[in-house]
């Protein structure tokens, strides 16, 4: 279905959850649908449209809202459990007026998720502690199931650009083959390209190979879930409250990590990694990391590269390795990795399915509100301490990440123009041509003609 067939395709149903959530408090059923200020519905609303949007080749938020701004949904007391009634919902979701299964179980955990974290998080832990911080990411995960694998580590994941041209994309799926057919497991950001790509080529490597449970575990949040809405392999999905804890649950809960081609949220992704494993405290942790794609991208890696030489320095260079036009090379690595991996974990104590002892400083920890006056105020200067130019660089690729598809965002640059980044002159050069390369490869959006909204000064 194309997207113009997708946005006008809208029905009315009732669905049922099935193997989970079956009952919800009256209290509970009554923070989804309060509408008020302070109330769940219109989160959960917006997260549940963005779930039955999947594949849509669209990843500007307000455009999904606007062309279903009729849409509603509704949770009925049943006396056997629940159910959920759907008016004006896209068509895309449906098979002849049935809701597809891997949709209606996303759809649930949205809801799971959603609940879980009001009643259980927000106002139990203080989420200015590090410590609690952690502490509430394990709780929400735990609450999943995601953390009932009880194998030895075998889960790598995999970011790149929701944004990638055909072959790029086809090399995901390669890897994700290969990775596959070594008994290996994948968790994205759930959404299209580069996060779609390794679970589907992992689907057929398992199968070949007889494994019958695969994980394909998908986290995103809230601002980012419509422009990135969760693709059909993800057999667990998982909404995190923000950024900066979806970033540290990839971390918490991967044994290793492969980078695809991508745009500024894939240079989010790679900085604030950097930043944490450049923390002394994490001298010891071992975690494979690979930058790769088809040989047709050496120029995008060596772009990155030189980026994070000039910004972070050859310390940053030595946590990875760059491998193009290789599949089985990258699965190769990995695999060894994982040895490494299994042996630190048993030494140390630590818990195969969430990596307690990795430290993760506040400074990527703590939320960035996005907003001219933030992203203005960033210090990016290269004589700051090495974990703090990752921690402000990484905020201000997810401010520019937000003007791209974040609804808040869009709208902030529509009323007040760019943001301005403010730097020192060889940082501001070395932001400026990666932002440019990323322009020219048309890394920025998914269609259309891509207007900047940011601003670099130097």
């Amino acid at each position: 279905m194309d997207d113009h067939n997708a946005l006008e395709a809208v029905v009315r149903a009732r669905v049922t959850p099935k193997g989970s959530l079956e009952n919800l408090s009256q209290q509970e059923v009554d923070q989804v649908l309060d509408r008020g200020r302070g109330g769940l519905y219109d989160l959960f609303r917006r997260c549940a449209l963005a779930v039955l949007n999947c594949g849509t080749q669209i990843d500007d938020a307000r455009l999904i809202f606007e062309a279903y701004k009729d849409f509603d949904i509704q949770i009925m007391r049943e006396p056997w459990g629940l159910k959920l009634e759907i008016k004006n919902a896209p068509g895309s979701a449906f098979v002849d007026g049935q809701m597809i299964k891997g949709v209606k179980e996303h759809l649930f955990s949205v809801l799971r998720d959603v609940v879980y974290t009001s009643t259980e998080v927000v106002g139990r832990y203080d989420l200015s502690d590090p410590a609690n911080i952690t502490n509430a990411i394990f709780r929400i995960m735990r609450n999943s199931g995601v953390l009932d694998h009880k194998g030895h580590p075998n889960l790598i994941v995999c970011w790149g650009g929701h944004s990638i041209p055909r072959e790029e994309y086809d090399y995901t799926k390669l890897v994700g083959y290969e990775l596959g057919l070594r008994g290996m497991d994948i968790c994205t950001g759930c959404g299209p390209g580069a996060m779609k790509g390794p679970m589907k080529g992992a689907a057929i490597g398992h199968s070949k190979q007889r494994v019958h449970a695969g994980r394909y575990i998908g986290l995103t949040e809230p601002g980012i879930i419509a422009a990135e809405p969760p693709n059909p392999i993800v057999n667990s999905l998982l909404i995190l409250p923000d950024i900066e804890k979806r970033l540290e649950g990839f971390v918490r809960l991967g044994h290793g990590i492969i980078v695809f081609p991508g745009g500024v949220g894939t240079a989010e992704e790679i900085l604030y990694l950097l930043g944490l494993l450049l923390d002394p405290a994490n001298a010891h942790q071992p975690l494979p990391l690979v930058f790769t794609g088809p040989a047709s991208s050496a120029a995008y890696f060596e772009n990155l590269d030189r980026f994070i030489a000039a910004t972070l320095g050859p310390e940053a260079q030595r946590h990875y390795r760059i491998i193009t036009g290789d599949p089985a090379a990258v699965a190769r690595a990995m695999l060894h990795g994982m040895d490494s991996v299994q042996r630190y974990r048993r030494e140390a104590r630590d818990a195969y399915n969430f990596n307690w002892l990795l430290k993760v400083p506040a400074e990527f920890q703590r939320p960035f509100e996005v907003s001219h006056e933030s992203m203005a105020g960033l210090e990016l200067r290269r004589d700051l301490p090495v974990h703090l130019k990752a921690a402000n660089l990484r905020r201000a690729f997810s401010g520019i990440v937000a003007g791209n598809v974040k609804e808040q965002g869009v709208r902030l640059i529509e009323e007040h123009g760019p943001f301005e980044l403010h730097a020192d002159r060889e940082m501001a050069q070395s932001l400026d041509e990666l932002l440019r390369s990323f322009v020219a490869q048309r890394r920025m959006k998914l269609s259309g003609e891509y207007k900047p909204v940011y601003r670099v000064v130097g």
